[in-house]
């Protein structure tokens, strides 16, 4: 097999060149041992990663056209052959370990909160995904791109925009910017509260972006009496990590 056809409906872009290829191998983490690459497609990542010896290095495909192509031309590799949002991570590796892809953008959101559901066991995360993407998990309280991703991921772990990337080093290329982020997990074992509950605020809070906390919250129906008139008259955006674990356990504090 020569080469794979980009599936649109699979979200397929082929990264072309090398050098941004490298670039994104090489802004991986010097002490990861432990390595999953999500959609390699015909390796252009892969080509890179498999020369590190001391990497324990797996590839995840959903893409059968593309599992056939890696078969053939990465013989030694190790395959997984499925969807990655489905896939165990548990059962995986017996350490922690780093992520890394060209990600498909109309799953790229459900990969990163899937990181964050593991967040105890993917110590790195780089990757190519949509600049608005990238933008919005980089973005700090204030910023209009700042959202649920922002708040969550920033709670475990230190994101860092690294690189834009524009659209005619792909085939076939597509129709916006691309951006490479890398994610670092942090120090924080576990929040000063209710984990799940924290997740709830910071959704609710967001999906009506546009409102008061105040009016944003009132669908969650808790109370929100401790919480302060101030506080209760800003907008999700306007929070930080810290104020978000603030309001979360004060709310705790009355149920």
């Amino acid at each position: 097999m020569t080469e794979v056809k980009a599936k649109k409906f699979l979200g397929q872009h082929f990264l072309t060149d090398e050098r941004i290829a490298e670039r994104i191998v090489e802004s991986l983490s010097t002490e990861t041992n432990h390595v999953l690459e999500i959609g390699p497609g015909m390796g252009v990542l892969t080509k890179y990663l498999i020369k590190k010896d001391e990497l324990d290095f797996h590839v995840v495909e959903i893409d059968r056209e593309s599992v056939a192509y890696l078969h053939d031309h990465y013989p030694t590799l190790d395959v997984i052959e499925g969807d990655f949002l489905q896939y165990d991570l548990t059962s995986l590796f017996h350490d922690t370990f780093s992520i890394i892809g060209n990600f498909p953008y109309n799953i790229s959101s459900q990969i990163l909160f899937k990181v964050f559901d593991n967040r105890d066991r993917v110590s790195e995360v780089v990757g190519m995904f949509q600049k608005e993407v990238a933008e919005r998990v980089a973005a700090g309280p204030g910023s209009k791109t700042y959202g649920i991703l922002s708040v969550l991921l920033s709670a475990f772990y230190n994101t860092k925009y690294l690189f834009t990337v524009n659209e005619n080093v792909f085939n076939p290329p597509p129709k916006v910017k691309s951006a490479v982020i890398r994610l670092r997990r942090n120090d924080v074992k576990s929040l000063e509260c209710d984990e799940k509950l924290f997740v709830q605020v910071v959704k609710a809070g967001f999906n009506q972006r546009r409102k008061t906390l105040r009016n944003a919250l009132r669908q969650l129906n808790l109370p929100l009496d401790r919480i302060s008139e101030e506080t209760l008259a800003k907008r999700a955006e306007q929070l930080s990590v810290a104020q978000f674990i603030e309001i979360t356990k004060t709310i705790e504090s009355c149920l």
